[in-house]
């Protein structure tokens, strides 16, 4: 990958962080989407070989046992107690999302 690739695909996470006033605060952890696509990795890698799925219901328990193998391995996202502020920030997006457009 090429760094004008890289930094292509971090720019709009950036962007919205910045938008959103939450960057200077997690910015660090949450500018890339290199952080889930690793999660997204692992559990595929632990759901792979599943063929059929009989319905949601266990794919849901696939997923969950997934998460819960993997959850001693993740770090934790530097600056986590601020996420209430990305909470805070989402929510009022949601509420007022003609404001953010002008």
């Amino acid at each position: 990958m090429s760094a004008a690739s890289s930094l292509d695909e971090g720019l709009e996470e950036t962007l919205t962080l910045h938008r959103l006033g939450v960057f200077q605060q997690l910015g660090t952890s949450l500018k890339t989407t290199n952080p889930l696509e690793s999660i997204h990795a692992r559990v595929e890698s632990r759901t792979a070989k599943v063929d059929h799925w009989r319905n949601s219901e266990q794919k849901q328990r696939w997923l969950a046992t997934a998460l819960l193998d993997l959850e001693p391995r993740l770090r934790r996202i530097r600056n986590y107690r601020a996420l209430p502020l990305l909470r805070e920030a989402l929510r009022r997006q949601v509420q007022e999302p003609n404001k953010s457009a002008a």
